[in-house]
């Protein structure tokens, strides 16, 4: 048995698991066991009988809400059982917000939050009304290419004598005469007005990230944007320009212009907009786009991998960029990526969360591929399997998480393990001791050291 995704161990009980309880909270509820270790067994709770009277007090009065607290028993020893229930409502603790993510506690601040609160409150960023905002803030142009653009696929109700405002109503980015976000995003002349980073950064590199030899930076509304990078990439930054009108055409050696076109709707439609600007890198064998915002409760990169529900950040700007053509409803993205790049015999993909974000991938040619999935990261699950051998088939479920964190940054510290996981650094310690006597891991220095994978060396 191993800890999941909703569920937590604690040996003994500290306040700070609070923490822990208002995430769950927020989240899809949990249930934490106190007088359990990482591996849940069940250890001595000598002060059982305080905690079942404190841990309710505590919990009502610093969070306003009730918990299901029970007592267990298991050859001899206590251990108490804390079954939290997800809530309708944001539930705070001290004016903090946690929640839940996989196995990880966070606290929400800044956009994170905002999104959070909104969803609770039964909205989404991009349907909230911009007060500032009126139809004197719409491109008229835009909305032209928008309906020119529709023709091709024939999923907009007619337009024709219709006003801007009255063609905004039809996409339902209005609210009366109020523009919505989701209308500034798609069609507004100056939308970094009102959101800052309305733009992509683009950057040519050499051999690493330290490398960059020039760069653009391109604002504007969705639909600039998408033509516009598409332009900027042909003319400064790919090696051979390629024709993105041409959908199906497959380039074998060059990236497929299927895969580059769905990354950018996707960063575009998908990503956090109060958050940072979506990034653009290419590099001399590979090329990566990066835009804000996790992927939703209950989706992970494998489930990118195979078939999944849509499950749209920005549900309005994704239907219009619907009707428009630009995209589908059936969370195919992804997997147009995949098989774009298997029909031109290039590696798979690699698509990985990072810094707060998804980061998609591709590579020119597959020696490249290889070498870039198997040492720098991404399948980090393939290579907990795959680099140190059977020596990984004993770790427990915490084990790997350290593990494959290491993997990733073998430069990471205790505290940065910790924060997260989740957890003290005092368990990351226990976990790490684990590792090096398993022969997983060695560690080289202390405060300025690295970790070393047995077996990569």
């Amino acid at each position: 048995m191993s800890e999941r995704q909703n569920i937590e161990w604690k040996q003994s009980w500290h306040d700070d698991y609070l923490k822990w309880i208002c995430g769950f909270a927020n989240a899809i509820g949990g249930t934490i066991y106190i007088g359990k270790d990482d591996d849940g067994n069940v250890v001595d709770l000598p002060n059982y009988k305080a905690l079942l009277e404190t841990i309710p007090q505590k919990i009502r009065n610093l969070m306003g809400i009730i918990c299901d607290i029970n007592l267990h028993e298991e050859a001899g020893k206590k251990f108490i059982e804390i079954m939290v229930n997800p809530y309708s409502i944001p539930v705070s603790l001290r004016g903090r917000y946690y929640y839940r993510s996989g196995s990880t506690k966070m606290e929400l601040t800044g956009a994170g939050l905002n999104e959070f609160l909104l969803k609770k409150a039964g909205k989404t960023w991009d349907d909230v009304v911009e007060q500032g905002a009126d139809i004197d803030d719409i491109n008229k142009k835009s909305i032209t290419q928008f309906i020119e653009d529709s023709k091709k696929i024939g999923r907009l109700p007619n337009t024709t004598g219709l006003t801007s405002l009255q063609i905004l109503d039809k996409l339902r980015v209005v609210d009366g005469k109020k523009l919505k976000r989701a209308a500034l995003v798609l069609f507004a002349k100056d939308p970094n007005r009102f959101f800052p980073n309305m733009l992509v950064k683009i950057g040519r590199f050499g051999k690493d990230g330290s490398d960059l030899k020039f760069q653009e930076v391109i604002e504007g509304n969705l639909l600039h944007l998408l033509n516009e990078v598409q332009v900027q990439l042909n003319y400064k930054f790919l090696t051979r320009p390629v024709d993105f009108a041409g959908m199906h055409r497959i380039e074998k050696g060059e990236y497929p212009v299927a895969a580059l076109r769905e990354m950018l709707l996707n960063a575009l439609v998908h990503r956090t907009y109060m958050g940072a600007a979506v990034q653009i890198r290419v590099y001399d064998d590979k090329l990566s786009i990066w835009n804000e915002g996790s992927l939703p409760q209950g989706l992970d990169v494998a489930s990118l991998k195979a078939d999944h529900n849509s499950r749209p950040r920005n549900p309005k700007i994704a239907d219009a960029c619907f009707k428009a053509g630009y995209i589908d409803t059936w969370g195919r993205g992804t997997l147009k990526i995949i098989n774009s790049c298997k029909e031109a015999e290039l590696p798979e993909p690699e698509i990985v969360e990072i810094d707060g974000g998804v980061q998609v991938t591709i590579f020119k040619d597959a020696q490249v591929g290889a070498q870039v999935g198997g040492q720098d990261g991404g399948q980090v699950g393939g290579q907990v399997g795959g680099q140190v051998g059977g020596q990984v088939k004993n770790l427990t479920t915490r084990q790997k998480e350290v593990f494959e964190l290491i993997l990733a940054n073998p430069a990471i510290s205790r505290k940065e393990l910790a924060a997260k996981l989740g957890i003290n650094e005092s368990a990351v310690q226990k976990h790490t001791d684990a590792l090096k006597k398993k022969r997983v891991i060695e560690r080289e220095g202390e405060t300025t050291g690295h970790w070393i994978i047995i077996g990569k060396r």
